[in-house]
C-alpha cells in the first residue's frame, strides 16, 4: 500500500506506564503491520508515563502540525492526595514533606481563584526542561539542588470534580507549558498543607477529546484487520479552530512554490488554504499579503 493519502491523526487514549515516545513507536508498528509504507509519525504533546488520556499522534504531512498541537490548550482531570509531598510531585517519588492537615471542600473552593487566570509557577525539578544544557530530571536524579525559574502560564478554568477526606479531584483547562504537578503542589501549599498528584488524565488536547481517542488494543486489532484508516482523522482535524481559505488552482500552485498571494487587509491571521477538499498550506494573512506558514505535500 502506498503512503499517499495516509496523512492525518490517530488519537490514542494513552495507558498508564507508557511514555509518549513508546506510544509513537506502537503507532509506527501498527502502521507497518497494516501494510503502510514508511510514514513520518510524531506526537502532539508529551504525556508522562504516570498520566493517561488524549495523545494526538500525527502521521505523514500532519506531522507539520504537531508543533501547533504543542501550543494548544489542554484539559486535565487530576487528583491531589493531601498529606505527603514527594520529590517528583507524583506517586513515583520519595516523600519529602508531610502534614496532618486535610482541607475541607470550602477551603479548596476558596483558594481556586488564586490559581485561575494568568499565574506564575515553578516547573517540577523532575521535568524535561533544560538547565545549562542538561535535563532537570537528570540533575534531580543525580541529587543536585535544581533551581527552577518561574514561568507564566494561564489557567482558563479550575473546578472541583470530587472531594474525599484526604484528596480532591479537579478539572483544569490550561495553556501550553502548564505543569499540573506544580499546580497541585502550589494548591496544597496555599491550603497550608502538602500533597502530590495521585491521578492525572488528559481529556482534551487542542481540538481532540477522549471521544476521538482509541485504545492500544483497538489500534492493534485495526492493524491486524488492515482497518486503521477507519480510526484515522483527517489532517484538517488538527486545524478545526481556524478558518478555511478556498484557493483557485493557479493560487494553489503559487502557494506550493512558496509564493505569496494578495490578501484582504480586513481578514488577518492564520487560515487553511484549500483547493477543493485538498489542504494546500497553512497560511497567514499579514497586512496586504498571504504567506505560507506550512506547506502540505498532498
Amino acid at each position: 500500500m502506498s503512503t499517499t493519502g495516509q496523512h492525518g491523526w490517530l488519537v490514542l487514549d494513552k495507558p498508564l506506564a507508557l511514555g509518549s515516545t513508546q506510544a509513537v513507536g506502537a503507532v509506527k508498528r501498527a502502521l507497518r503491520e497494516a501494510g503502510y509504507g514508511k510514514a513520518k509519525v510524531g506526537h502532539g504533546g508529551t504525556l508522562d508515563p504516570l498520566a493517561s488520556g488524549v495523545l494526538p499522534v500525527a502521521i505523514g504531512e500532519a506531522t507539520k502540525l504537531a508543533g501547533r498541537m504543542l501550543d494548544s490548550d489542554k484539559i486535565y482531570e487530576f487528583t491531589i492526595r493531601f498529606g505527603e509531598e514527594t520529590d517528583t510531585l507524583d506517586l513515583e517519588g520519595q516523600v519529602i514533606a508531610t502534614s496532618d492537615k486535610r482541607p475541607t471542600r470550602a477551603e479548596v473552593e476558596a483558594v481556586l481563584s488564586q490559581f485561575t487566570g494568568p499565574i506564575e509557577q515553578a516547573p517540577p525539578a523532575y521535568s524535561a526542561i533544560k538547565i545549562d544544557g542538561q535535563r532537570a530530571y537528570d540533575l534531580a536524579r543525580a541529587g543536585e539542588a535544581v533551581e527552577m525559574k518561574k514561568r507564566a502560564v494561564t489557567i482558563h478554568a479550575l473546578t472541583i470534580e470530587a472531594m474525599e477526606s484526604s484528596s480532591v479531584t479537579l478539572i483544569a483547562h490550561v495553556s501550553k507549558g502548564t505543569y499540573i504537578r506544580s499546580l497541585a503542589r502550589d494548591i496544597a501549599h496555599a491550603l497550608s498543607t502538602v500533597g502530590h498528584v495521585s491521578m492525572l488524565r488528559r481529556t482534551k488536547a487542542g481540538p481532540f477529546t477522549l471521544k476521538d481517542a482509541i485504545s492500544l488494543d483497538i489500534l492493534h486489532e485495526a492493524a491486524r484487520a488492515r482497518a486503521i484508516a477507519q480510526h484515522m482523522l483527517p489532517l484538517t482535524a488538527g486545524l478545526d479552530d481556524i478558518p478555511a481559505l478556498p484557493v483557485a488552482p493557479d493560487q494553489a500552485k503559487a502557494l506550493r512554490q512558496g509564493k505569496t498571494l494578495a490578501g484582504n487587509p480586513r481578514i488577518q491571521g492564520l487560515m487553511l488554504a484549500l483547493e477543493g477538499e485538498t489542504p494546500v498550506a497553512l497560511v497567514e494573512s499579514l497586512g496586504p499579503e498571504i504567506r505560507v506558514v506550512r506547506g502540505f505535500n498532498l
